[in-house]
């Protein structure tokens, strides 16, 4: 029987060996690093499945397959499907409007509606509900889904997959940029902090002038804050800068965020092709799967279901590029 070595247990790694293994097929993951934590720039994402809200900045497929995320990691995961609610201060309310222009899928409310929905948040009079958005925990995700693995019989192997592998699915991300020469590093930045002094129940956006801000609840009065968008290959430390902007988000959207403990500082980098837009390419006798860029979890079940259609019955969908060797 094929087996199907998939290199790389981040999100894209993890998702297209689900897939694989839901198809029948046989599976073994190779990861030096081991098991989902800290290495993995998808350990430190925010688990939005916002393809509405994503929408205002990215191209239609961000839209399209990102409402197929949803059920996807429902069936994996536990999926909190309450909504995303978009906010501006008085003075960035054209940036609202600008939003709302180039989203759709939400309801506009007033300033009952977002005390209705949200009690804890102050001074809002506008804002924008996404109702069918929904979110998830990323690293309970990424564990559900080593651990489902686990339980199929899956291999994973803690070192560097062989060279000469044959069916070979790579999932590296950014180390994969020895044969994908056009991917390129995006810096985020972003805090885990703990507020017991606040409830928030949903993902909230924060509109600013600069860069949209939002924070996500993670249960235990515990939220995680980001994200930053940077060109920028330093991973090496958070600047001053998005510190300062990712905390006075917090606190513009509830003072009591400014008694907060911050619990941890993530800095990585997003893999991303020019447009970026994630990309499945056959060169030689491996398939490279990548460029997920901040759209991790909306878009990594498409990207599994891509790569699990040629691997298995050699069917091009649109985010398969062409044999490039």
């Amino acid at each position: 029987m094929t087996i199907y070595s998939v290199i790389g247990a981040g999100v894209a790694g993890l998702t297209v060996a689900t897939e694989l293994v839901e198809r029948g097929a046989e599976v073994q993951v190779f990861d030096p690093a081991g098991p989902p934590g800290p290495h993995g720039c998808s350990w430190w994402a925010g688990g939005m499945l916002a393809p509405w809200c994503e929408y205002e900045n990215a191209e239609e497929p961000v839209l399209r397959f990102g409402q197929e995320a949803i059920d996807w990691w429902s069936n994996h995961t536990k999926v909190t499907k309450s909504g995303t609610l978009v906010v501006a201060g008085k003075r960035d309310m054209p940036d609202l409007r600008r939003f709302a222009r180039r989203t759709e899928g939400f309801s506009e409310i007033g300033r009952e509606g977002v005390a209705e929905l949200e009690p804890d948040l102050h001074g809002f009079g506008q804002g924008l509900f996404f109702e069918n958005e929904a979110h998830l925990d990323p690293r309970k995700a990424l564990l559900d889904l080593h651990r489902g693995l686990q339980d199929k019989a899956v291999t994973f192997h803690k070192k560097q997959a062989p060279a000469g592998l044959q069916n070979a699915i790579d999932c590296r991300g950014l180390s994969a940029r020895e044969r994908l020469n056009d991917l390129r590093g995006v810096k985020g930045e972003m805090l885990v902090i703990r507020a017991p002094d606040v409830e928030i129940t949903r993902p909230v956006r924060l509109l600013h002038p600069r860069i949209p801000l939002y924070i996500v609840p993670r249960g235990e009065s515990i939220y995680m804050l980001g994200a930053t968008m940077i060109e920028s290959e330093d991973s090496s430390r958070i600047t001053a800068r998005s510190m300062l902007e990712l905390l006075s988000a917090a606190y513009a959207l509830n003072p009591a965020f400014g008694e907060a403990e911050v619990l941890e500082i993530g800095v990585d980098l997003r893999p991303a092709f020019p447009d970026n837009l994630p990309r499945v390419r056959r060169l030689g006798g491996t398939i490279y799967a990548n460029g997920l860029y901040r759209h991790g979890y909306l878009l990594a079940p498409a990207l599994a279901r891509a790569v699990a259609d040629l691997a298995l019955h050699n069917t091009q969908s649109e985010m398969v590029d062409e044999d490039r060797d």
